[in-house]
């Protein structure tokens, strides 16, 4: 027998008038919020010379400056320059949404998917890694708005909920019905509720990599940004990283490029860019905040495959974020595919269903970029065969806390240790690679519109996504 769904609480047809919708943002800054602050630093010089050191790192976003930190406290005699194609903070680690979380595998699903027999071993590295982000922060007094706030994951559709209460107990949150959820967000498309407070944090991310840039420089380590990192070389024992204007001649090398093409071409069809869109409301008034039941501090995300993440700043904005992840054909990255009406339509008319409340709220800024994803939408880490040069890459989109992890990953292989970090799945084997074009556009195409079938049919996946599944490839929004 046929069963009938009813209509999905987010779909990709607009439910709102364009005109308004369009209206909502048309003034918009199409600069990151957190980006457009008096407080952003001055430009870095560019390498224009040829220096040797003793480690060089290429990327200046989360992922290169925790290896240029935790380089100089592991050794604070170590020369450490580190490489930046634009500015510090001007991609992901710049303009994402600042959720901090404990897991190293995008979720327990996802992790026991991927790395089943080592469950409980990246739960507990993922929670020290945590630990030891904040503790970094207080150490070298950063002051990147760290909150530890919990995660309200909520149910939007009926089959959400049942999810939802079975998974209560192991992720160690408090599952809330429609009454008790009202007080953490009242919303006409929530049915109920996961609050997870373990393992949770919000942070304001371009005070987060500023914050880490300033403390590498003080312990001495040197950023040159505008930079961009053009080719790699190996001559006897030695690694050389080309720039337009200049060259670094070092021991060792890591590789932090996110989902920029890797030097080592063997890498570059392990991840590939999807694009992620954001809009941040003006600042919403007590009495705003108390219309919607949200006046704690903790971030809201749902429950679907294609799924919306949002979290208030400390003005009392309201970030809202995802749902749509974009693949543009080539997997080309350009600053002019940063900005898509389409998905800021859709973002919009899906804020004003999740609160009507807030109909006539204006958006004051509207941004997009590249995220890093990989098949098993989990980063990877590695190094070759001499050590001398080490990468970490995929993390589509969890790479606020766990970059830190891959930084520590990172180290070690080119020190040459054998740790629990470098026996790990994720650092020992690839995930499954994307093909290239003309595959790629139709295969992730044809997976978006799996997932978003899937969401639409009681979150029953269809062939595509269980073979899919079997071959250990997953797409998420």
């Amino acid at each position: 027998m046929r069963t009938e769904h009813a209509p999905a609480a987010y779909s990709h047809e607009l439910k709102h008038d364009p005109d308004h919708l369009r209206a909502s943002f048309r003034a918009a800054s199409t600069m990151p919020f957190w980006l457009d602050h008096p407080d952003r630093p001055a430009p870095r010089p560019r390498l224009t010379e040829h220096p040797t050191t003793d480690l060089v790192i290429v990327g200046g976003g989360y992922c290169g400056l925790w290896t240029a930190i935790i380089a100089k406290e592991r050794d604070p005699s170590r020369d450490v320059i580190l490489l930046e194609a634009n500015t510090i903070g001007s991609a992901a680690s710049g303009r994402n949404g600042g959720f901090v979380e404990a897991s190293l595998t995008h979720g327990e699903e996802n992790g026991a998917l991927h790395f089943p027999k080592e469950q409980q071993l990246l739960e507990r590295l993922g929670n020290e890694n945590f630990a030891a982000f904040a503790a970094t922060l207080d150490t070298y007094d950063i002051d990147a708005e760290y909150e530890a706030e919990p995660t309200l994951t909520v149910a939007t559709e009926p089959h959400h909920v049942p999810e939802l209460r079975s998974s209560s107990e192991a992720a160690g949150g408090v599952y809330l019905d429609k009454p008790e959820l009202d007080s953490y967000g009242a919303s006409p498309l929530y049915r109920a509720g996961l609050l997870t407070k373990r393992g949770n944090a919000l942070v304001n991310p371009a005070k987060l990599v500023w914050g880490l840039a300033a403390t590498a420089e003080r312990l001495g380590v040197k950023i040159y940004e505008h930079s961009i990192a053009r080719s790699l070389t190996r001559t006897a024992g030695k690694v050389t990283v080309h720039t337009p204007s200049g060259s670094v001649t070092a021991r060792s090398a890591a590789l932090a490029t996110n989902g920029f093409p890797s030097l080592l071409r063997r890498l570059r069809l392990f991840t590939v860019p999807i694009y992620d869109y954001v809009l941040m409301t003006e600042p919403l008034s007590a009495a705003q905040l108390e219309a919607i039941g949200w006046v704690g501090r903790h971030g809201i995300t749902d429950s679907s495959r294609e799924f919306h993440y949002y979290r208030k700043t400390s003005d009392n904005r309201i970030l809202f974020g995802g749902y749509d992840a974009i693949y543009h054909r080539g997997r080309k990255i350009r600053a002019e595919q940063d900005q898509r009406i389409e998905t800021f339509e859709r973002l919009a008319d899906h804020f004003f269903s999740t609160f009507p409340q807030l109909h006539q709220t204006r958006f004051t800024h509207k941004w997009g970029g590249m995220i890093d994803m990989s098949t098993q939408l989990v980063a990877f880490h590695g190094s070759t065969r001499d050590h001398r040069i080490a990468y970490s890459a995929g993390y589509t989109g969890l790479g606020v806390c766990a970059t830190r992890f891959g930084a520590e990953t990172m180290l070690d292989f080119l020190e040459h240790k054998d740790t629990e970090r470098t026996r790990l799945t994720m650092s020992r084997r690839l995930p499954i690679p994307i093909p290239p074009e003309p595959i790629a556009t139709p295969l992730i195409q044809a997976m978006r519109r799996a997932v978003a079938k899937s969401d639409a049919n009681g979150g029953n996946d269809g062939l595509l996504l269980k073979t899919a599944g079997l071959f250990g490839v997953g797409f998420d929004s």
